[in-house]
């Protein structure tokens, strides 16, 4: 899984900070005569003035390639501000993300998660990917990584409110499977990232440790997502829909352990792609929604695991 903060870190770490909008190393200066005192703090403020404006030059050369308005950063992964096809401007808001991003830790398999009580905030991101606001949620309304791994969260704000208050308009979930081929963008909030790249194809079955997701999205190679890109969107770049959220990825070669994901096809086959990365379909979600935005598990034609 794309989990974020661990993972995270020993990418920076391995890529001497390559991995993040603030990641070029800083130039060389040379230190004008000083006491040591005021040298290192002349020196770190250089250090600081550069890795600030790397970071904004970095930024916007990936808001250029896309937007990030409508994503949110968590406190441990990426998601996105949504709106069903059906959804009103007075209904409450929602934010996407994985199952695996809950604060509570990872649902068990075959756990699925509805109407818990919730706290939690995010940082809504406008176009260029500058923080706006803080929104909050008082429901945890879905979540679960079993057959798939998404969770669902109700914000105290509805969509009319915070387009008013922000300029900000909710990202909309297409309903229908997407296709072979298509074009994408995973936009991450966490890191303030948006990666492009194509779908290579659908996967039977994905493993990874004790969980089994089914018909996920394979990525070009293109799509190298990371720690803390986990519950990005996964965007329709034709149409401006989310078609996915982005989960995991096969990190090292290892065959179906966490972090090293791998494909099982209708025959038992096992493939392993390293350095390939996946995310789960969420065209499934509407059909489980009702006037309201409200959570309907027993609504035809909805697919979800219930509890």
């Amino acid at each position: 899984m794309n989990k974020p903060l661990l993972a995270a870190l020993c990418s920076l770490a391995i890529a001497g900070l390559g991995a993040t909008p603030a990641a070029a190393a800083p130039a060389a200066h040379p230190t004008p005569e000083r006491t040591p005192t005021t040298s290192l703090v002349g020196a770190l403020t250089s250090i600081t003035d550069d890795l600030a404006r790397t970071a904004k030059e970095t930024r916007a050369a990936w808001a250029a390639a896309g937007s990030f308005a409508g994503t949110v950063a968590l406190s441990n992964c990426s998601g996105s501000l949504v709106r069903l096809p059906d959804s009103a401007d007075s209904d409450p808001a929602l934010v996407l993300s994985n199952g695996h991003c809950l604060q509570s830790g990872f649902p068990a398999p075959g756990e699925v998660v509805t109407g818990q009580s919730s706290s939690r905030t995010f940082g809504l991101l406008d176009a260029s990917g500058s923080t706006v606001a803080t929104l909050r949620a008082d429901q945890l309304v879905y979540a679960t990584m079993t057959d798939t791994d998404v969770s669902l969260y109700r914000l105290t704000s509805t969509y009319a409110q915070i387009k008013n208050a922000y300029g900000i308009d909710a990202l909309t979930l297409n309903d229908t499977h997407p296709v072979a081929g298509t074009d994408i963008q995973v936009v991450s909030g966490y890191w303030k990232r948006i990666y492009s790249c194509r779908i290579d194809g659908f996967v039977h079955q994905l493993k990874e440790g004790d969980w089994t997701w089914k018909d996920s999205i394979r990525y070009t190679s293109a799509c190298d997502t990371i720690g803390g890109t986990s519950g990005s969107p996964v965007i329709d770049t034709a149409t401006g829909k989310v078609i996915a959220v982005n989960n995991t990825g096969n990190e090292n070669g290892g065959r179906c352990t966490v972090n090293n994901p791998c494909e099982i096809d209708e025959n038992g086959n096992v493939t392993v792609r390293r350095g390939i990365n996946y995310a789960e379909q969420t065209y499934q979600i509407p059909a489980c929604f009702t006037t309201g935005n409200r959570l309907d598990l027993d609504a035809a034609g909805c697919t979800l695991p219930k509890p």
